[in-house]
């Protein structure tokens, strides 16, 4: 760790400006935000450094909670994290830069800089840039996480995943996609002839004073670095270390909010990219009609919070959450960057940019017109209650006393209310759903938006499969996936959740009384048993491949 943090368990860190907000607001939102952050130091949990500017200038940074909690070392402004897949506009940017310079055209082929890759002739620059290309992305390959701890060669990474099975023609969909981005910073060394590292290093950090930031090295990891954890059932453990070569253009960055609030700037300031430049990057992708995907631009996602404009990006691997959010309206920057995936409860970098977005722009927000539309007929209520297919998850709509609730799969039913007679809002997050109806006037899906992202939500009239007690004990506990992956299947009542190592519990749905799905991936288990009925391994099938995975627990 850095010789200069005091090994100390500080309450918080901080460097407070004044100026640019009148004192007693500034005195308010201090506190409040101190008041949120704070028991991640007093109970020593991992921590988070935030940022906050205005017009150029910083009016909050500052740390909480432990860099390196057995040593208690606190989290500061300096601490350095891995910021994941906000390394995508870095990595997008250096592309536009190249453009710019007349070395490469946004409407090049991948087939030129990757000659014989599978459809490589009709993928551009461009898709690979907004996730339109239709490759698939490489990190959802099963045995991912089983490989992710050894170190990678680039060209070996891309030989694994270049000849999987595409997720649509390039062009015809959207698809969050990190081997898109990974390409994109090989094509970046390519093109520049140097390691994609020198060329961010030569051409944006070292001319912008972005001196903690650069790509992460496993074994020579920098001075300063917060140390990655993991939440489980409240518990504090050392997260599962990514070998950063699996990350490169796609999220293999480490920086400090003081630098990214540099490069946030410099990037909206004109000296990153030409203009032009700058106006694609934050521009959505017209994606065909009918098709779900993102608000999506060049590495960056546009979107709103608390309905004021926002544009931004998060990053998240196991130990490592960010987000870094420009409100472009009000010239304000907010940075959150957290040694924690799964997150301390309530302190997701991104709910966090939201919680300060609330506080530090509540004037603003103020300001604007309310939301709620008066005249909507509340008999038509009733069209809406059903069940709709989330794919991770089910939404449960219903009706109540003249009023409309909302529940997602795990989650506490709300209240959402009308905006125009078939879209309601929810005010306890930024989201809002649009009931679909056919030409009958029959509703057969919502169209739900969150965070910049749209997707359909068809809405599921289909009997459920019955399953005993019994047959759902029999699958519950966990499968061996791989030499450091396990697979625990547990339930609560009649749902069953599947959760792999290192990654999020998420829903599987019933096909059968053995067979179940992932809805949030194309993905699907099979629990086989022996002559004496019980179960004794899963199979899974997923990407065009099937592999057994023993029970052990």
């Amino acid at each position: 760790m850095n010789g200069n943090v005091r090994r100390c368990a500080v309450v918080a860190l901080f460097v407070v400006f004044t100026a640019a907000r009148p004192f007693a607001a500034q005195v308010a939102f201090e506190d409040g935000l101190r008041r949120h952050l704070d028991p991640l130091t007093k109970d020593e949990r991992p921590g988070l450094a935030v940022l906050v500017a205005r017009d150029g200038k910083i009016v909050f940074q500052g740390g909480f909670g432990f860099a390196d909690v057995a040593k208690k070392a606190p989290v500061t402004p300096e601490t350095k994290f891995r910021i994941g897949s906000v390394t995508k506009q870095f990595a997008a940017a250096a592309i536009l830069r190249l453009a710019a310079d007349g070395k490469l055209a946004l409407t090049d082929p991948l087939e030129k800089f990757y000659p014989g890759f599978p459809r490589g002739a009709a993928i551009t620059l461009h898709q690979l840039l907004t996730h339109t290309s239709g490759i698939r992305s490489y990190t959802g390959k099963p045995e991912f996480m089983a490989r992710v701890t050894q170190p990678i060669a680039p060209d070996d990474l891309i030989a694994w995943f270049r000849d999987d099975p595409p997720d649509f023609a390039p062009g015809a969909g959207f698809a969050y996609n990190n081997s898109g981005y990974f390409l994109l910073g090989e094509i970046v060394a390519k093109v520049s002839g140097q390691p994609f590292d020198a060329f961010l290093r030569a051409t944006f950090f070292d001319p912008l004073g972005m001196k903690d930031t650069g790509i992460y090295r496993n074994a020579t990891p920098p001075p300063g670095m917060a140390l990655g954890y993991s939440i489980a059932d409240g518990k504090v453990t050392p997260a599962l270390d990514w070998d950063m070569s699996w990350a490169g253009g796609a999220g293999a960055l480490y920086s400090t909010v003081g630098d990214l609030f540099r490069w946030n700037e410099a990037l909206f300031g004109g000296k990153v990219v030409p203009a032009e430049a700058l106006q694609r990057m934050i521009t959505p992708v017209k994606l065909p009609p009918g098709v779900d995907g993102m608000n999506y631009g060049y590495g960056l996602i546009i979107a709103s919070i608390s309905r004021l404009p926002a544009i931004s990006h998060g990053g998240g691997l196991n130990g490592w959450s960010s987000d870094l959010t420009r409100l472009p309206d009000q010239n304000c920057t907010v940075i959150a960057l957290a040694n924690a995936l799964p997150p301390v409860a309530g302190r997701a970098p991104a709910a966090v940019v939201r919680m300060i977005v609330g506080r530090f722009l509540e004037g603003d927000i103020a300001l604007l017109p309310p939301q709620e539309a008066a005249a909507v007929d509340k008999k038509t209520y009733a069209d809406f209650a059903g069940r709709y297919d989330y794919k991770g998850a089910v939404m449960t709509v219903t009706t109540d006393g003249g009023r409309l609730h909302a529940q997602l799969t795990g989650q506490p039913r709300h209240e959402i209310f009308p905006r125009a007679s078939d879209e309601f809002f929810w005010e306890v997050v930024e989201a809002q759903v649009v009931f679909l109806r056919n030409e009958r006037g029959e509703v057969v899906a919502a169209q739900h938006t969150q965070g910049g992202a749209t997707f359909r939500a068809p809405i599921l009239r289909e009997a459920e499969v019955k399953r005993t007690v019994a047959e759902l004990d029999a699958i519950l506990g966990q499968y061996r996936y791989g030499p450091s992956a396990v697979m625990t299947v547990t339930r609560d009542g009649d749902a069953v959740f599947a959760q792999l190592t290192g990654q999020p519990r998420l829903s599987i749905y019933p096909k059968s009384a053995t067979d179940y799905e992932w809805r949030v991936v194309a993905a699907k288990v099979s629990f086989a048993k022996d002559a004496e009925g019980k179960v004794t391994k899963a199979i899974h099938t997923q990407n065009g491949q099937t592999f057994e995975a023993p029970k052990i627990k």
